[in-house]
């Protein structure tokens, strides 16, 4: 089911099983990346049960239903407690700076949200993220499982009252390789 969303907009998760859904994330990652490595992340990702999960993968699409923009989110772990990873997330180049990114990842936050989920990090823009509310991951004691810049590695928490936020390394699926 659609939902309006930024811009003209809308959102709507990636149908499970979907050949045709599929095929329009890989094309969109193939066109806003320089190589394929994000398209095979995301492959090897979907692939991955204990990374998976059902509604987290989210289609910006224009007026006519034509797929644009992309954002997901996968299990990962902070000290052993479960968290989400916001990667990747992009934009074929024509709709760039147009709204559609945002639709898609206030899609899929407002979806971790509604799932009961209570963590996203992300390793990214520092200009771009925080506009969804995301801190420096630091500042919650959590750290990459590699050497990132502090300000590149970011948590945003979703719902303070759910209790303490873990601290520790953050532990990616297999597909990221790290």
């Amino acid at each position: 089911m659609s939902q309006p969303s930024a811009g003209s907009f809308t959102t709507r998760p990636e149908r499970s099983g979907s050949a045709a859904d599929a095929a329009a994330i890989r094309r969109i990652l193939l066109a806003a990346f320089p190589t394929s490595e994000e398209a095979g992340l995301v492959d090897a990702l979907r692939a991955d049960p204990a990374a998976w999960l059902e509604g987290l993968s989210l289609l910006a699409e224009t007026p006519d239903g034509t797929p644009v923009g992309q954002a997901l989110l996968t299990r990962c772990h902070v000290d052993g407690h479960p968290a989400l990873a916001l990667a990747p997330c992009a934009v074929l180049p024509p709709h760039q700076r147009t709204g559609a990114g945002t639709a898609a990842i206030r899609a899929a936050l407002e979806a971790a949200r509604h799932r009961g989920e209570n963590l996203v990090l992300v390793l990214g823009h520092p200009e771009y993220y925080p506009r969804f509310g995301f801190l420096p991951a630091s500042r919650f004691g959590i750290r990459a499982p590699v050497e990132v810049p502090d300000e590149a590695m970011m948590a945003l928490v979703l719902d303070a009252a759910a209790g303490p936020v873990p601290s520790g390394v953050i532990g990616y699926p297999a597909a990221f390789g790290i």
